[in-house]
C-alpha cells in the first residue's frame, strides 16, 4: 500500500497541507494536482490589483510553482485535473491534456475550494460581465477597464467582493452603482456596521440601490445596462459578487458525505466519512466556536490553518484543524468593518441563546490626541450565562480590535471576564478604556 499523500487543489488549504507534510516527513511522496496554472495566490488581494494598489498580478502569488517543486520538493502538477476518486482502490483518475491516468494514494486531501455563484441572469455571457473568484478573472477585469475604458459600473452584491470592487472601480474613475437585494450591505456584519458603511459609500459617490433585485444585463455583444424590475440603468461593465458555493461535486460523486451546510462534513482533524480522505478550505465545514455546530465560512485563515493541521495529521501527528468564529474584516474606502461570532440576535435565538446586545461609539484614541476616529462597537451575549457570543467593529481606524473579541470567543469568556481584560493603553493608540472594554462594561451592566 502506497503512502503517497495526494492533494486535490493548489491554493491555500492544499498547498499548506502539502508543504507541512513534506516538512514533517521529507521521505514521503506528496503530489498536488491543480487544474489551473495559478497556485498559492492571495484571492483577497484581487480587488486591489484591479484598483492599481497591487501593480502586478504575480505579486499576489505567495509561493511560485517553481519554489514548491525545487525548494519544497512537492510534486506539483498544474494543468492536471482529478476527475474521479475511487475510494475502494484508493486511486484518483487524472485528466492531463488528452490523456488520463490513475494515481494511487495513501491519504487524500480534497481541497477543491468554492465556485462563484452565477445567478440565472440574462446577459451574464455578454462581454463586460464578470464574476471575480480567480486570478484569470481579476486579470480579465483589469484588462477590460484599461482597454475598453468603461465609464459606468454595475456591481451586483453588497458583500466583501461588492464593497471592495466598488472602491477599486471608483478609484479607476468609474461611476459606480451597487445593487443589493437585501435591506443592507454586509448583511453578516449586522445593521450597526451596515448603516455606517452605507453612509460612507454614499459620501464616496457610490450610488446604492438597496432592496433592489437585478434580473439581468442588456446589450448586443457587450454590457450596456442593468435590467431591474421596472427600469434599466446604463452600465459599461458589470461585476457579480453574490457569494460562493462549495465545490463538492467530485467528493459527492465518490460517496463523501456532505454536512448540513452543503459543504463536506469533517471531524475535528479534517477527516471525512472515509478515514483516508480529508477535506479543507472553502469546500469543507468546520465547527463554530460559539454554537458547537458545523458551519461553512469560507475564509483564508480557516483554509490555511486546516490545511497545515492535516499535513501534520497524515504524517503521524494528529492535529485538530481548530474551530472557527467567522472572524472577518473588510475595507470600505476609508472605513474598516469587522465581525466575529454571532452578531444577529435571531441567529443567536435559533442556536438556543437568549441574546442581549449593546452598541456604543467611542474614540479610537485618547480624546485629546489628534487624528482619532469614532469607532462603533457592538457586542452580543447570552443573558443567562453572560457568555460572549460575538461582536462587530466599524470605523476609520481600529477595526482590527475585533481580534480581541475573537480571542475572547475562543476562550469561552463571559462579558464580565472580557470587561476585566488588561488591554494596552497609550494616548496615540487608545483611550484608557479601550472601546472593546467600554462596550463590555456597558453590556455587563445590561446583563445585571
Amino acid at each position: 500500500m502506497t503512502e503517497t499523500f495526494v492533494v486535490i487543489g493548489g491554493d491555500a488549504a492544499g498547498m499548506s497541507a502539502a508543504s507541512k507534510a513534506k516538512r514533517a516527513d521529507p521521505e514521503r511522496d506528496v503530489i498536488v494536482f491543480e487544474k489551473g496554472e495559478w497556485v498559492s495566490y492571495a484571492a483577497c488581494g484581487m480587488p486591489y490589483y484591479v484598483k492599481g494598489t497591487v501593480e502586478e498580478l504575480d505579486d499576489l502569488v505567495t509561493v511560485t510553482p517553481a519554489e514548491f517543486r525545487d525548494e519544497r520538493d512537492v510534486d506539483l502538477r498544474t494543468g492536471e485535473e482529478v476527475v474521479d476518486i475511487d475510494r475502494e482502490a484508493r486511486t484518483v483518475t487524472v485528466a492531463a491534456g488528452d490523456e488520463t491516468y490513475e494515481q494511487p494514494y495513501g491519504d487524500l486531501l480534497v481541497a477543491t475550494g468554492a465556485n462563484a455563484i452565477e445567478p440565472p441572469f440574462d446577459g451574464l455571457g455578454l462581454e463586460g460581465a464578470f464574476t471575480i473568484h480567480d486570478m484569470d478573472e481579476a486579470d480579465a477585469i483589469e484588462e477590460y477597464v484599461t482597454e475598453r475604458t468603461p465609464e459606468t459600473a454595475a456591481i451586483v452584491g453588497g458583500g466583501y467582493v461588492g464593497i471592495e470592487m466598488a472602491e477599486a472601480l471608483a478609484a479607476r474613475g468609474l461611476e459606480v452603482h451597487l445593487y443589493e437585494m437585501l435591506p443592507h450591505v454586509l448583511q453578516p456584519f449586522g445593521e450597526p456596521v451596515a448603516a455606517v458603511v452605507e453612509d460612507h459609500l454614499r459620501e464616496q459617490g457610490v450610488d446604492l440601490h438597496l432592496e433592489t433585485a437585478v434580473s439581468g444585463f442588456i446589450g448586443d455583444e457587450r454590457v450596456e445596462g442593468v435590467a431591474l424590475e421596472d427600469e434599466t440603468v446604463a452600465a459599461d461593465i458589470a461585476i457579480v459578487g453574490v457569494g460562493v458555493t462549495p465545490n463538492t461535486d467530485l467528493a459527492e460523486a465518490a460517496g463523501i458525505d456532505l454536512g448540513p451546510t452543503g459543504a463536506i462534513a469533517t471531524d475535528e482533524f479534517g477527516r471525512t466519512n472515509d478515514e483516508n480522505v480529508y477535506a479543507a478550505g472553502d469546500n469543507a465545514e468546520a465547527t463554530h466556536v460559539v454554537t458547537g455546530e458545523p458551519d461553512h465560512v469560507p475564509l483564508a485563515l480557516t483554509a490555511n490553518r486546516a490545511g497545515r493541521a492535516i499535513g501534520q495529521t497524515v504524517t503521524g501527528d494528529p492535529t485538530p484543524v481548530g474551530e472557527i468564529a467567522g472572524t472577518a474584516i473588510v475595507k470600505a474606502f476609508d472605513l474598516g468593518a469587522a465581525r466575529t461570532g454571532i452578531v444577529d440576535e435571531e441567529r443567536a435565538r435559533e442556536a438556543g441563546f437568549d441574546p442581549v446586545s449593546v452598541t456604543i461609539s467611542a474614540s479610537s484614541r485618547a480624546h485629546y490626541y489628534p487624528d482619532g476616529a469614532e469607532l462603533t462597537v457592538t457586542l452580543l451575549a447570552d443573558r443567562e450565562s453572560g457568555r460572549l457570543l460575538g461582536g462587530s467593529v466599524v470605523g476609520r481606524e481600529g477595526a482590527k480590535r475585533i481580534d480581541t473579541v475573537a480571542t475572547a470567543l475562543n476562550a469561552g469568556m463571559t462579558v464580565p471576564e472580557l470587561q476585566t481584560a488588561d488591554l494596552a493603553y497609550a494616548p496615540p493608540f487608545s483611550p484608557v478604556w479601550d472601546p472593546i472594554l467600554t462596550a463590555a462594561k456597558v453590556l455587563a451592566g445590561k446583563l445585571e
